[in-house]
């Protein structure tokens, strides 16, 4: 029989639905792997995995290739405890042996791997029969010292500051330049109405209109072919381009080394082109130091950039906020326990203060006035107010007394109480709230897995249907030419084959750059 482990690991620099698709897709073709559920919001992929075959790690390195950060998360095996500790004084592989025969004797221990090089030893047990106290007792019988391998309990890998600042600035500088673009763009809207209105009541010849037209400023040429208007436009585009758009440019190569297409391979593609196509026709038109000026795209890339990363600084600040809530949450987990050894007669003998995973069933702890319960457990002696607000909303007090139970993270009052520890370390309240809101970060509604799927099909549609635009009006207006008469400004200097194709290409090319923003994917 196969046997099938689970583990999970954090997944960084995801943005949108067709990422977590991208993942989920690609992994599912591995060998050895059963199923992967990922997480957008909690930044967390939970892998079903056969361990025979494949390895954690091996897992996590395939979804970096994929072009995300990735890490095993060691924290959450379910069910059995898991103990990291670092061993120290360990001199040979002897050492290593007798550690791990020693300690896979012991009653309750079910697995144990000790590695020499990195002082590191993994040990899982079963928290019914055994606790972590125990295990690092037997160690330090045998004459070694260990330390406990700190878990990070910040919530940190849910923090979006950093990409919150990212965005914005992207945000900040498409805007910057964004605007003198569209500035520079209604003005020519507006004069070239005007133009059209002079032309309609004094029936003008085209002759004069050329004069009128080129005695506007922006269209005033600086070189034969090149006009202040198109000039100007590509000085603010170049800097969008570059520093607005390098993070999408870095996000679409990699998606495209990996064959997938997903929303940035779609906006830089628009914006690229648009850019391009925009430079090359600028070109011609120098070289054939054309007498009118040329047809550009340069308010594309500039708008379009401001719109997607507002919308992504917008998406970041969203899932931060849900991510804030969540790191809230595990703030209010205790960090420290004061344990107590009681004689006959509830006598207290000793106490020691230890790390919350060192806390065992049965434990006795003891609570201070002012201090969080550790863990959840029943009161045996004493008697308190105590805060459970976190979890209840009863901002009143909730009196205790020996028999009630306690729910970790609420804070006791003003008696101190001894408690008996009934769940300890993943299995408190808190730990599991924590875990489901996770949880129902990870699991996804099946509206939104259809979206998933969609999205992947969604890139090399809106290609294909932005290719089949080129070509079927460059076949209509060599059939029909007036049908591109109507909608082109057509000037004698330009021959019909020319003009077909120019139109041809903005049609393509605004295909491209509507479909971009994709609503599908904002949405």
């Amino acid at each position: 029989a196969k046997t099938i482990s689970k583990c999970y690991v954090q997944v960084t620099g995801m943005t949108c639905a067709s990422c977590v698709a991208n993942i989920e897709r690609n992994l599912r073709r591995e060998d050895g792997i059963h199923s992967i559920l990922v997480a957008l919001m909690a930044g967390k992929a939970e892998v079903r995995y056969n361990p025979a075959v494949i390895h954690p790690s091996t897992i996590a390195e395939l979804i970096r290739e994929l072009g995300f950060g990735a890490t095993v998360m060691e924290n959450c095996g379910e069910g059995d405890g898991i103990l990291e500790l670092v061993v120290r004084g360990m001199t040979c592989a002897s050492c290593v042996h007798k550690i791990e025969s020693t300690l896979m004797k012991t009653n309750g221990v079910l697995y144990c791997s000790v590695a020499l090089a990195t002082n590191k030893a993994h040990i899982k047990y079963d928290p019914e029969v055994i606790g972590p106290r125990d295990v690092i007792q037997v160690i330090k019988d045998l004459g070694f010292s260990t330390l406990l391998v700190k878990k990070d309990r910040s919530a940190g890998h849910l923090d979006h500051k950093q990409e919150i600042r990212q965005w914005k600035r992207a945000f900040v500088v498409s805007l910057i330049f964004c605007i003198p673009v569209m500035g520079l763009m209604i003005y020519m809207m507006v004069m070239d109405s005007q133009l059209s209105d002079a032309h309609a009541h004094h029936n003008m010849t085209s002759e004069e209109m050329e004069a009128l037209h080129s005695s506007m400023v922006l269209e005033y040429q600086l070189l034969p072919g090149l006009s202040v208007m198109n000039f100007l436009s590509f000085l603010l585009c170049v800097p969008v381009q570059m520093f607005g758009g390098w993070h999408f440019y870095i996000q679409a190569y990699k998606a495209l080394k990996h064959r997938t297409a997903n929303m940035d391979v779609l906006i830089v593609l628009a914006t690229s082109i648009a850019f391009l196509y925009s430079f090359v026709i600028l070109l011609v038109a120098m070289a054939e130091k054309a007498k009118v000026n040329p047809v550009t795209f340069f308010d594309t890339p500039p708008m379009l950039f401001v719109f997607i990363s507002l919308g992504r600084w917008l998406e970041h600040i969203a899932k931060g906020k849900t991510s804030e809530a969540l790191a809230r949450l595990i703030s209010l987990q205790a960090t420290e326990a004061t344990i107590v050894t009681l004689g006959p007669g509830n006598v207290l003998l000793s106490e020691e203060q230890v790390d919350v995973e060192l806390v065992q069933r049965g434990d006795i702890v003891r609570v201070i006035p002012g201090g969080k319960f550790p863990v959840d457990g029943r009161v045996i002696e004493g008697h308190s107010m105590v805060d459970e607000s976190l979890i209840t909303g009863e901002a009143m007090p909730v009196t205790k007394k020996p028999g009630n139970t306690v729910i970790a993270g609420s804070i006791n009052q003003n008696g101190s109480l001894l408690i008996s520890a009934t769940h300890v370390g993943a299995d408190t309240t808190l730990s599991q709230i924590v875990k489901l809101v996770e949880e129902a970060q990870t699991s996804k509604a099946p509206i939104q897995q259809f979206a998933d799927k969609l999205s992947g099909y969604f890139v090399p549609c809106i290609v294909a249907v932005s290719v089949i635009t080129l070509f079927a009006w460059i076949i209509i207006g060599f059939v029909d030419f007036e049908i591109i008469e109507k909608y082109f400004l057509v000037s004698e200097s330009i021959s019909a084959a020319e003009v077909i194709i120019r139109f041809a290409f903005q049609a393509s090319i605004t295909v491209l750059c509507i479909a971009c923003p994709c609503s599908l994917g904002l949405a």
